[in-house]
């Protein structure tokens, strides 16, 4: 039967009050989708901590380490540095589910009401650190979390075979250039790069974590837009132009590993009324010759002119930036 913590934790909402981490107002007082979602996962370790069963300890004392393998925000206006947001964390999690669900919904004030700013879905597990050296002992598993537990992330089955590889990158380095990169995008509307996990990507000593997909994510966009002749800085000079995201989401569904080297992939999807566009994000590894998808997403992107910090609209697509999402040359060229 399960103990009262996870009764609760499996049945009772939690609200906290957050603040944005500075770090995440790039975009004038603006808070980017990455902290956004950052602002998702921790009032759901929020919720564990007070359903009593703080993710810190349950690693501590059970070996079991808390890891949000799916996350899907649509963003429905912008969070800002000065925010005290509201954020509901509701369990939604179904008999017999193997993961743990919730959904969030993040509340800011506007003109003096409250306005829905965010909503989220989230799934998580619990995964089982079966290292002797570094856990030396472990209480048992809390009651009712068992179907939670899993020995590893997902388990995605190997798939294409790929050229040889060739020497490793240093930690945290990166190529565009790269056979198995060249299988990846062929015939893609696509941008890609192979790059070497470091540390600070990693949780729970070697495993790449959700926040860590998520600046993949981030980097993904400005990678491509630079390749495709638009970067940020560029259209930001010309046009006061910035990119400004709708929905985001990714599944974990593989772990992907310290000082691996991990394909990442970014390709254009839609283009809607040249005011938004899709794109697909997805991460490999190669294990025996193969390729092992670790993480797929998505991401939904406007463009946007910020003004006093602030005060945003959005603009639709040029022709120059039609074309490069497009993969097309110039008239003339």
């Amino acid at each position: 039967m399960p103990g009262t913590a996870t009764k609760t934790l499996l049945n009772e909402s939690t609200t906290v009050v957050l603040t944005p981490g500075y770090e995440g107002a790039n975009i004038g007082t603006i808070i980017g989708f990455k902290h956004v979602n950052y602002l998702v996962e921790k009032a759901v370790i929020e919720h564990f901590r007070r359903s009593g069963l703080p993710v810190g300890r349950l690693y501590e004392e059970n070996g079991l380490g808390f890891d949000i393998t799916y996350i899907d925000s649509r963003l429905q206006t912008a969070l800002v540095v000065d925010d005290e947001a509201s954020i509901e964390v509701k369990p939604v999690t179904q008999d017999g589910a193997s993961e743990l669900s919730f959904k969030v919904v993040i509340t800011v004030e506007r003109d003096g009401a409250p306005k829905k700013a965010v909503t989220s879905k989230v799934r998580a597990v619990l995964r089982y650190d079966e290292n002797d050296t570094r856990m030396l002992r472990r209480l048992p598993v809390p009651a009712g979390l068992e179907p939670f537990v899993t020995a590893a992330i997902g388990g995605a089955e190997p798939g294409a075979a790929v050229p040889a590889l060739g020497e490793p990158l240093v930690s945290g380095g990166s190529t565009d250039s790269d056979p198995v990169l060249d299988q990846l995008l062929a015939g893609e509307n696509a941008y890609g790069w192979k790059f070497r996990i470091p540390y600070p990507f990693v949780h729970f000593f070697d495993r790449l974590q959700m926040s860590g997909y998520l600046r993949l994510m981030e980097e993904a966009k400005h990678r491509f837009v630079d390749a495709r002749g638009i970067s940020i800085r560029k259209l930001l000079a010309e046009t006061n132009w910035i990119p400004a995201v709708t929905h985001s989401q990714v599944t974990l569904l593989d772990e992907a590993l310290l000082e691996e080297d991990l394909y990442v992939v970014y390709t254009v999807d839609n283009i809607f009324k040249n005011l938004l566009y899709t794109s697909r994000l997805d991460c490999y590894v190669v294990r025996d010759g193969k390729l092992v998808q670790t993480a797929t997403g998505s991401i939904t992107h406007a463009y946007g002119v910020v003004e006093n910090g602030r005060e945003g609209r959005l603009v639709t697509f040029d022709d120059r930036v039609l074309r490069a999402f497009n993969n097309e040359t110039e008239p003339g060229a």
